[in-house]
């Protein structure tokens, strides 16, 4: 695929600073609606982190749930420090006392009877605010810098990470509340970790795609030139035909699927085209590597 080689330098502007200290404070305000509003008056839990803030809230109701998140924190910011890096280490900072002070001052109550309905609700909206903390260039701490770790390490998904960190916790407070709450309060989990996907990923999402056709020399001039995305040609041959094929193979994000189609199907309806998902594309043109 055309690409040049030459490194990519991050430069961070005063514009980029303000998008990412706003996320960080909507984010915040949507998770406080969410913990303020539905968790603690259904007496739900989330895992994690605030999870088990919540728990303590519950033993010692005097002292705020933002407090004793705050305090939980504190250990987890020498691994984002050691692990990610200054910059995710202070906008995590910041996301921290947002989130602190937002669970301090924001109280909004939701007027729904079902508990289903509730714990849908908290998942979508605990999801949007977690999400849009993990746009920036921080989050919100908690479980939130150890997925980040796992994720520029191993490249393994946020929301898979939170998903499985949460259902440990749950596990192991599940001895507290009643099976009731703690299968409401993984409805929350599940919910709020599809929600973090979406929102972190989006429209995003790269997908690779192999495309076998006699037109192939014409479907790759249109791609570079319409849709403007990189076309590897690779040489293959027919499992049974044993004739020559030429293989094209590209990345483009989920909004260029419909025009890719078009675009092939006008040249060559009888193309043979697979479309895939991709885990992780690294390249400055079409990549979606972390930018923590």
């Amino acid at each position: 695929m055309h690409s040049r080689n030459h490194p990519q330098t991050i430069i961070i502007s005063p514009q980029q600073v303000l998008r990412d200290i706003l996320l960080i404070f909507i984010g915040s305000i949507l998770c406080a609606i969410a913990i303020n509003g539905i968790l603690i008056p259904h007496d739900f839990v989330t895992g994690g982190v605030t999870g088990i803030s919540l728990i303590i809230h519950n033993f010692i109701p005097s002292i705020n749930v933002g407090l004793i998140y705050l305090f939980l924190n504190l250990p987890l910011f020498v691994l984002a420090w050691m692990a990610v890096g200054r910059r995710f280490f202070f906008f995590s900072i910041l996301g921290t006392l947002s989130l602190t002070f937002s669970l301090l001052f924001i109280h909004f109550n939701f007027n729904l009877e079902d508990k289903m309905l509730n714990a849908l609700l908290a998942g979508l909206i605990l999801g949007a605010g977690a999400g849009l903390c993990l746009r920036s260039s921080g989050s919100q701490g908690g479980t939130d810098i150890l997925s980040i770790m796992l994720l520029k390490r191993f490249s393994i998904n946020i929301g898979d990470t939170i998903l499985t960190l949460n259902g440990i916790v749950l596990l192991l407070i599940s001895v507290y509340y009643s099976v009731e709450a703690v299968l409401y309060t993984m409805i929350v989990v599940f919910v709020s970790s599809k929600v973090i996907n979406l929102v972190v990923t989006g429209l995003s999402q790269r997908k690779s795609v192999f495309i076998i056709s006699s037109q192939w020399e014409k479907i790759s001039q249109e791609i570079l030139k319409d849709i403007r995305r990189g076309v590897t040609i690779i040489n293959g041959q027919g499992g049974y035909t044993r004739n020559e094929e030429k293989i094209l193979y590209t990345v483009i994000t989920l909004t260029e699927i419909g025009q890719l189609k078009r675009l092939v199907n006008n040249i060559d309806p009888a193309a043979f085209v697979v479309i895939s998902d991709t885990l992780e594309v690294i390249n400055y043109r079409i990549g979606n590597q972390p930018h923590w």
